[in-house]
């Protein structure tokens, strides 16, 4: 098996640690639409109703606020193994060899620390979750559709997760002053299931989830509109990757966002973009959304995660 070879498949859940816990439960299950499927004492693992996937959100109770885990999925233990001993062998740092997870639907993985030091997780074998199909006009989540990331030396973050876990780019948002700003990267033929922004800190950017369509999309947005929860950005449909997209805040200021019909590639014959974001069209092609400036960049900035591990250069 070579070194250039995809093992993972595709991303799983994003788990969040948060103060106030039972306001952020009540937050992602009657005002976000996910399902409490497995809760414990401060724990709980939310799914999105048209998702296979165990859960998409992991909550857990903890004395400060932090991104605790992303998670990706592997074919096979074959594939699980041979990551963890390419890591291994380039000196990245694992949490501990592939086992059996004890998480909701078992499965085998394991977890190690990125360039950034945040905790990234990759399984297979998970117990595959009952899921539905959603109806017409049902304005919740289908699944989590991609995790964006803030880091202050994002070249350094891109080459990571290309070089050892062989994401590729799929487009890169630039500004003719800030230089190049935001990279998007794929691990199949959705546009990105995990993208990397610079930021002035290490924190999560935000969390984006898969709607059944514009309508249940624009449905969703009106939702929280209405429930008064704080709107960050749009709605608008993004040039990169073509989806739609509405950015909220939750009660703990993780910013959040619905999208829909994320652009699936040809990866034979795609060609990555550079988009210079200082044309409004880049940022939103339809023109809907409130302006991209400053303040609504800094709300995506996060606050500074200090619970990210020190990992050593690779």
């Amino acid at each position: 098996m070579s070194d250039d070879e995809r093992l993972i498949t595709h991303l799983r859940h994003v788990d969040l640690a948060v103060p106030d816990y039972d306001r952020q439960l009540e937050f992602y299950t009657t005002m976000w639409g996910l399902d409490a499927e497995t809760t414990d004492e401060g724990i709980a693992f939310l799914a999105a109703a048209g998702s296979p996937e165990q859960y998409s959100v992991r909550l857990r109770k903890a004395a400060e606020k932090r991104l605790d885990l992303i998670a990706f999925g592997a074919a096979d233990r074959a594939d699980v193994d041979a990551l963890a001993e390419r890591l291994g062998r380039a000196g990245v740092t694992l949490v501990g060899e592939p086992g059996t997870l004890q998480t909701p639907g078992g499965g085998y993985g394991f977890r190690f620390f990125d360039v950034d030091g945040r905790t990234v997780e990759v399984s297979c074998d998970v117990a595959v979750r009952q899921h539905r199909k959603l109806e017409e006009g049902e304005a919740v989540p289908v699944k989590l559709s991609h995790v964006v990331i803030n880091s202050p030396n994002p070249e350094a973050t891109v080459a990571f997760y290309d070089r050892h876990l062989n994401f590729a780019l799929s487009d890169t948002l630039m500004h003719p002053r800030m230089g190049e700003m935001m990279w998007f990267m794929r691990t199949n033929r959705w546009h990105h299931s995990l993208a990397i922004a610079r930021g002035p800190h290490v924190a999560l950017h935000h969390a984006s989830f898969e709607m059944r369509g514009i309508d249940e999309y624009m449905r969703g947005t009106g939702r929280l509109l209405r429930g008064g929860v704080e709107k960050v950005w749009g709605p608008g449909r993004h040039m990169a990757g073509n989806n739609t997209f509405s950015y909220f805040l939750d009660p703990h200021g993780n910013t959040i966002e619905y999208t829909t019909e994320l652009e699936l590639l040809d990866e034979d014959t795609w060609h990555p973009h550079l988009y210079d974001f200082s044309d409004p069209a880049v940022s939103d092609q339809w023109g809907t959304a409130n302006p991209m400036n400053e303040f609504v960049a800094k709300q995506s900035f996060n606050d500074v995660d200090r619970g990210i591990f020190v990992a050593p250069p690779v």
